[in-house]
C-alpha cells in the first residue's frame, strides 16, 4: 500500500474518535516508520508494509491514547518518555510549573539551595522541570513503582538525576525535612465523574481524588501545614475553588487562585502564614 493510501484509510477510520484525525493518523506513521512529518510528505506514493502501521492505528480505534502508543509526550518544550500505566502530562501543568518557579525566583537569597517537596510526581514532570530552571534540591514521592521508574528515567534523559530524590511513599510519609516548596498535582476527580474513553485507560488512582475529588488536595494542604511547608502550590478541579479556599484559610495559609487557558479554575499558589520566611 502507498503512504498516501494508508493514511487517508487511517484517517477515515479514525474520523469518529478524533478532532484531527488526519494528525493522528500522520503521527502513528512517523511512529511506525521512525521518520520525520518531512519524509512522510516527501515520500506520498512510496510502497510499504502497512500491517504493522494499522496495528497501531487499532490500538487507538481501542481507546489507547496516543501517548501511550508513541511513548512520549510533550511537556514544557521538551518530550518526556510516558507509558501506560503512568498519567499524560497535560498542557495546564505547566502553568503550575510557571507558578512554582515564581516562587523560587522570590525566596530570599541564601547560600544553600531552596528546599522543594513533590507529591505524587508521576512521570516527574514537574520536578524536572523545576530542576532544569532553577537551583533547587528536589524530593519527589509516588505510590507507584511504574512512575516512579519512568520518573527516573526522565530525569537521566534530561540529566537531572543527580538534583531529585526520588521516594517511594504517599504523600511525604517517608520524607524528612523543612521545604520551601511543597507542589503536586494530585488525583482531583470525583469518583462518580464521567471521563472520556481515552482518559479512563490512564490509571484510575492518578485521576480520583475520592468522593468529592477534593479529599487527598485537602490531606496536602494538613501535611503542608503540620510540616511547616512555607509555600504550597497545587493543581486542582475548575469546581474545587470554595472548598480549597476554604481548607486553605482554616489551615493557616493566604492563597491565591488561577485559571487554566480556557479560563477555569485550575490551581492556587498558598503561603504559611505560621512560618517564618
Amino acid at each position: 500500500m502507498k503512504i498516501e493510501e494508508a493514511l487517508k484509510e487511517a484517517s477515515l477510520r479514525l474520523s469518529s474518535l478524533c478532532q484531527n484525525p488526519s494528525r493522528v493518523a500522520k503521527i502513528l506513521l512517523m511512529n511506525y516508520l521512525d521518520v520525520s512529518i518531512e519524509w512522510i510528505f516527501l515520500n506520498q506514493k512510496k510502497e510499504f508494509d502497512e500491517s504493522g502501521y494499522f496495528a497501531l492505528v487499532k490500538r487507538y480505534e481501542n481507546y489507547e491514547p496516543l501517548e501511550y502508543i508513541t511513548g512520549e509526550a510533550g511537556f514544557y518544550g521538551l518530550t518526556f518518555n510516558v507509558k501506560k500505566g503512568v498519567l499524560i502530562p497535560r498542557p495546564e501543568t505547566e502553568i503550575l510549573v510557571e507558578k512554582s518557579l515564581e516562587i523560587l525566583s522570590n525566596l530570599p537569597a541564601r547560600n544553600e539551595p531552596p528546599l522543594v517537596a513533590e507529591i505524587g510526581t508521576g512521570s516527574g514532570i514537574i520536578s524536572i522541570c523545576l530542576a532544569l530552571n532553577s537551583n533547587a534540591k528536589i524530593i519527589a514521592s509516588d505510590i507507584s513503582d511504574d512512575a516512579l521508574n519512568l520518573a527516573r528515567e526522565n530525569a537521566a534523559k534530561f540529566g537531572v538525576e543527580g538534583r531529585i530524590k526520588f521516594v517511594k511513599c504517599a504523600y511525604l510519609d517517608q520524607i524528612y525535612g523543612r521545604f520551601d516548596l511543597l507542589v503536586s498535582n494530585p488525583p482531583y476527580i470525583a469518583r462518580d465523574y464521567e471521563l472520556d474513553k481515552f482518559v479512563l485507560n490512564e490509571p484510575h488512582e492518578a485521576l480520583f481524588g475520592g468522593a468529592a475529588g477534593d479529599e487527598i488536595l485537602k490531606n496536602i494542604v494538613l501535611v503542608a501545614k503540620n510540616r511547616g511547608v512555607k509555600y504550597l502550590a497545587c493543581e486542582m478541579g475548575y469546581d474545587q475553588r470554595e472548598s480549597m479556599q476554604n481548607a486553605l484559610k482554616f489551615n493557616g495559609f493566604e492563597a491565591e487562585f488561577y485559571r487554566d487557558l480556557a479560563g477555569f479554575d485550575r490551581g492556587f499558589v498558598a503561603k504559611n502564614i505560621f512560618v517564618n520566611f
